[in-house]
C-alpha cells in the first residue's frame, strides 16, 4: 500500500511535468497494485493519449467512466462519455463515437441539472453543423457551449468553444472578428492554461483552420507556437507528426526548401502512432511531394504523391501540376478537371484553381481558364485573406496575358507579387515576377523584363527551383539581349524551343501558355525574321547564334 503511494505520487509529479512516458509507466505500475481512482485513471489516460497510445487511452477512461459512476459522480463520467466518444469519432469508428455520445445524454437527462461537463455534448453538434456549411448555427452552438462553460470555470471547454467560433467566422467570410479572436486563442494555448489533451487540439485545429481560408500568416504564427510546445515535451508522440506537417508547409513557404523535406521526412519515419498521427502521414507525403516537384526530381515527387493517395490524402494539384511539368497536357487537363468538379464549396475548390488556370491555358481553353479566375475574384471577395487576393490577381494576370492585353496583366500581376513577397512566399512571388517580366516585354520596355527575370533567376537558383530554372532555360536570354535581331524575350524563348523540335502543345506546357499565344508568338517571329516557316525559323536561330 506505502509504496504504492508512493508511486502514485511520482506519476502525478511526472504528469505536471509532462513527462509522459514516465508518467505512464509510473500510473500503470500504481494502478497494478492497488486499483486506481477516477481522478488518477483519467491522468494515466491523458498520458497514454500524449503517447499516441490510443488503445490504453481509451481503455483508461472506460475504467474512469465506470469508477465516476460507481461513487455518484454522474457529472465528471458525462464529461468522459464525451472524451471517449471524440476519440472513436477521430479513428472512424462513429457508431460507438454515437454511442457514447448517447449514453452522456441519457446520463445528463437522468442528472436533471445543468453543468460544465454537460455542456461538452454540444461539441458533436457543432461539429456536424460548421462540417456540413451550416456555420451560422455552428457558431450559435459553440457560443452557448462557452457560455455555460464560463460559468462554471470550465477553461478547456471555454477555448475549444471559441476555437470552433473562430472555424466558423472564418468560414462566413468575417476575418476581423475571426482574426481578433483567434489572436487571443493564440495567448491561451500559450499560458498553460488548458490541459495538455487539449492545448494539442487547439493548436492543431486551428492552424487547419487558418490553411483552410488560406490565412498563412496566421497559420504561420500558430505553428511557430505549436513547434515550440512539441519541443518543450520530448516524449509527447500525439502531436508531432501534425505539428511536422504544419511546420514543412511554412518553412517550404518561406523558402527553406530541404527544412521542409526534412521535416516531411521525420512525420513519416518517426510518427505513426495514435490517430492524430496517421491523419498527417497523407499531409507529409504530399509536402514531399511539392517540394520534390519543384526541385524537378519528378519521379521522386510522383511516388510521393501516390504514398499520399495510399493514406487518403488527395494528389492534386500537385499530381495534375506534375503532369504539366513533364509535357503531359492531357493529362494533367484530365486530371484537374476531375478534381475540381468533385468540390462544390468555395473553399474547397479554390486551392485546385489556381493550378486550374494555369493547365486551362496550356491546353489553349481560354474561356475555362477565365471563368476560373473570375471565380477565384468572387471567393476573395468573400475571403479578402492577403494569399487568395494574390492567387486572384496572378490568375487574372495570366489570363490577360494570354488575352493579349499587357496592360491588364502587369496590373494584376504587379499586385500578386506585391502580396506574396510581403506574407513572404519566396517562390510565388519569383513565380509571378516572371509573368511579370513576359508582360513588359510584350509593351516593349526589354529593360524592366530583363530586371525582373534576372530577380526571378536568383530566387529560383537559391531555393534550389529546377523546375522554374529549365522553363527560363531559353530565357537566358534575358542577358544575350532580349529583342535580338528584333525579338522579345518570350519570342526568344518560343524559337529556341521550336529549334529543338518541340510541337506547339509541347511549348505550350513548358511556358504555361496557350497554344494560341504560341501561334501568335510564332507569327511575329517569322515575320521579324523574314520566314515563313518553323523550318527556316530554326535554320535562321542556329545561324545566327540565338540557340544557346
Amino acid at each position: 500500500m506505502a509504496s504504492s503511494a508512493v508511486e502514485l505520487d511520482h506519476a502525478r509529479a511526472c504528469y505536471a511535468a509532462e513527462k509522459w512516458a514516465e508518467a505512464f509507466e509510473s500510473f500503470t505500475s500504481a494502478d497494478s497494485e492497488e486499483l486506481l481512482h477516477a481522478a488518477d485513471l483519467e491522468l494515466l489516460a491523458r498520458s497514454a493519449y500524449m503517447l499516441g497510445r490510443d488503445e490504453e487511452y481509451v481503455a483508461a477512461l472506460e475504467r474512469a467512466h465506470d469508477a465516476h459512476l460507481a461513487t455518484g459522480e454522474v457529472a465528471p463520467a458525462v464529461a468522459v462519455t464525451f472524451w471517449i466518444g471524440h476519440s472513436f469519432l477521430f479513428r472512424g469508428q462513429s457508431a460507438l463515437a454515437f454511442g457514447w455520445f448517447g449514453r452522456g445524454e441519457r446520463l445528463l437527462a437522468e442528472l436533471g441539472q445543468e453543468c460544465a461537463e454537460g455542456a461538452y455534448l454540444l461539441i458533436p453538434r457543432w461539429l456536424q453543423q460548421i462540417g456540413s456549411g451550416d456555420f451560422e448555427a455552428g457558431y450559435a452552438t459553440a457560443l452557448e457551449a462557452a457560455v455555460i462553460a464560463e460559468r462554471y470555470g470550465d477553461d478547456d471547454l471555454v477555448w475549444l468553444a471559441r476555437d470552433d467560433q473562430c472555424s466558423a467566422l472564418l468560414r462566413q467570410g468575417r476575418l476581423d472578428e475571426g482574426g481578433r479572436l483567434l489572436d487571443e486563442l493564440l495567448v491561451i494555448a500559450a499560458s498553460g492554461r488548458l490541459s495538455p489533451v487539449v492545448t494539442g487540439i487547439v493548436y492543431c485545429n486551428t492552424i487547419s483552420f487558418c490553411h483552410d481560408v488560406f490565412e498563412l500568416r496566421r497559420a504561420a504564427a500558430w505553428t511557430d507556437a505549436l513547434t515550440g510546445w512539441c519541443e518543450r515535451q520530448p516524449e509527447m508522440i500525439a502531436h508531432n507528426g501534425l505539428c511536422l506537417v504544419h511546420r514543412a508547409e511554412v518553412l517550404q513557404q518561406r523558402g527553406a526548401w530541404t527544412d521542409a523535406l526534412a521535416e516531411a521526412r521525420r512525420a513519416v519515419e518517426r510518427f505513426t502512432d495514435g490517430v492524430l498521427n496517421q491523419i498527417a502521414l497523407g499531409g507529409a507525403h504530399y509536402r514531399q511531394g511539392e517540394v520534390l516537384r519543384l526541385r524537378g526530381e519528378l519521379a521522386a515527387a510522383e511516388d510521393a504523391y501516390k504514398q499520399a493517395n495510399r493514406c487518403g490524402h488527395d494528389p492534386q494539384p500537385g499530381l495534375a501540376l506534375l503532369r504539366l511539368a513533364e509535357g503531359r497536357v492531357d493529362a494533367a487537363a484530365a486530371a484537374i478537371r476531375r478534381a475540381i468538379s468533385e468540390r462544390s464549396r468555395p473553399l474547397e475548390r479554390v486551392g485546385l484553381l489556381p493550378a486550374y488556370v494555369r493547365i486551362m491555358l496550356a491546353t489553349g481553353e481560354l474561356d475555362r481558364a477565365d471563368a476560373a479566375s473570375r471565380e477565384l475574384a468572387e471567393i476573395v471577395a468573400g475571403h479578402p485573406t492577403e494569399a487568395l487576393a494574390a492567387m486572384a490577381a496572378e490568375a487574372a494576370g495570366l489570363v490577360a496575358l494570354a488575352q493579349s492585353e499587357p496592360e491588364v496583366a502587369l496590373e494584376q500581376l504587379r499586385r500578386s507579387f506585391h502580396l506574396w513577397h510581403a506574407l513572404p512566399a519566396q517562390h510565388e512571388s519569383a513565380v509571378v515576377r516572371v509573368a511579370i517580366a513576359e508582360a513588359c516585354a510584350a509593351l516593349g520596355d526589354d529593360d524592366a523584363a530583363m530586371l525582373e527575370r534576372e530577380a526571378a533567376r536568383e530566387v529560383f537558383e537559391g531555393l534550389g527551383a529546377r523546375l522554374d530554372l529549365d522553363r527560363m532555360s531559353g530565357a537566358g536570354a534575358a542577358a544575350a539581349g532580349a529583342g535580338s535581331h528584333g525579338l522579345t524575350d518570350r519570342e526568344l524563348e518560343v524559337l529556341r524551343l521550336v529549334a529543338s523540335g518541340r510541337t506547339n502543345r509541347e511549348i505550350a506546357a513548358v511556358l504555361v501558355l496557350s497554344e494560341h499565344t504560341v501561334r501568335r508568338h510564332l507569327q511575329n517571329i517569322f515575320t521579324k525574321l523574314g520566314v515563313t516557316s518553323r523550318t527556316a525559323a530554326s535554320a535562321f536561330a542556329f545561324e545566327h547564334d540565338l540557340v544557346v
